[in-house]
């Protein structure tokens, strides 16, 4: 079984896996699912927006199996603090500074790949308002025709109270 992980290092990542005879086989079949598999990645800031994204925008969670990993936004200039896997996996998501927190059997190469995958490409699931539609109010007809309302309005109560 063969577990290969593509990224530009620059908000997208794929992840394929691959069972097959020969290992050869195995490796390129992953590739090409993970070339197939490829989704993008959100980065976001830990504090002030201030240069290009470098960690994740929230807390995110992904689980695999026994294992779950939670992904934590961190400051500037942290690093990936995670276990070898997930912090290649990060890396190639191209994201720079996060904590990370792994529970059940985290030995398990490919369910702790399978859950940090999860995890990275959930942060496209949720709405904060940076994603927001601008919205559009139509102008209310009192709004669009005020000045002729104002300045006709004495004319026209003039007119009924003669009547």
């Amino acid at each position: 079984k063969a577990y290969v992980v593509v990224g530009d290092q620059n908000g997208h990542i794929g992840l394929g896996v691959k069972c097959a005879k020969e290992v050869a086989t195995a490796i390129q079949g992953a590739i090409m699912l993970a070339k197939l598999s490829l989704l993008p990645i959100r980065r976001g800031y830990w504090g002030n927006k201030i240069g290009l994204p470098h960690t994740i925008p929230t807390k995110v969670t992904g689980k695999c199996g026994s294992v779950r990993i939670r992904l934590v936004p961190a400051p500037r200039g942290t690093g990936i603090v995670a276990s070898p896997v997930p912090k290649k996996i990060l890396t190639f998501a191209g994201v720079d500074d996060v904590y990370s927190s792994s529970t059940g059997q985290t030995a398990t190469l490919g369910n702790l790949a399978k859950a940090t995958y999860n995890a990275v490409t959930a942060s496209y699931e949720f709405l904060t308002p940076d994603l927001w539609k601008k919205t559009r109010f139509a102008v209310l007809p009192y709004e669009k025709h005020s000045e002729f309302l104002a300045s006709h309005a004495g004319e026209s109560v003039a007119k009924k109270v003669e009547e």
